[in-house]
């Protein structure tokens, strides 16, 4: 397992663990973080870890046209019961995804460092996010890292019903309408999989950023 330094690099993919794990160490700075989401790789770590830095062998992605939309949630699309803005309130929505209770983990990894390098990376342009508002009442949202055709996303929240579905369905429309090639949502959960996102093999997913 590689020790990372204050070099600016990442070992080849070739040397991924098994776990998925690429890399430890190193820091979240605006550049390492770029070079790292532009190879396929993104941080992921507990508050008492040191920085671990993943490239797992099945990458959990969209395709825009496996987007799945139930036809309940087109009624609730339709009745413009919720507001989605994008990149009006990052820090909300980052500091909202930070706070979520989530029952299949313990705590969260969205550290006071993640918290604080990524709303650098927004205001560097790099880092956005969608908001979903219910009676001028932030209700849910998610945000990510937009690489220019590969949005990565990296959580989402919701505080009613639906709210996080109604993000990701408009982001995932607008990404679609500016011709990005995928929305990578990194691994796998139900959540995910219902709204159309599948998991594919590491090199294709490679391939596809790199292409």
């Amino acid at each position: 397992m590689h020790f990372l330094t204050k070099d600016l690099y990442f070992p080849p993919i070739e040397e991924t663990s098994s776990e998925g794990i690429i890399a430890v160490g190193g820091d979240l700075s605006p550049e390492r973080l770029l070079l790292a989401y532009s190879n396929g790789i993104f941080p992921w770590y507990n508050e008492d870890e040191p920085i671990l830095w993943w490239c797992p062998e099945e990458r959990m992605v969209l395709f825009f046209d496996d987007l799945r939309i139930t036809k309940s949630m087109r009624n609730i699309i339709n009745r413009q019961e919720f507001k989605v803005t994008f990149n009006t309130a990052f820090e909300e929505v980052i500091t909202n995804c930070q706070q979520a209770v989530r029952k299949e983990q313990d705590g969260t990894w969205i550290t006071k460092d993640i918290v604080k390098a990524y709303v650098k990376l927004h205001e560097l342009g790099y880092a956005k996010s969608v908001e979903v508002w219910k009676n001028d009442e932030l209700v849910g949202g998610l945000y990510g890292i937009d690489l220019g055709d590969v949005f990565c996303g990296e959580s989402m929240f919701s505080k009613v019903s639906n709210a996080s579905k109604v993000a990701f369905i408009h982001l995932a429309k607008q990404l679609e309408m500016a011709n990005y090639k995928i929305l990578d949502c990194q691994v796998y959960n139900d959540h995910l999989a219902s709204l159309g996102c599948v998991e594919i093999d590491r090199d294709d997913f490679l391939m596809i950023l790199k292409s």
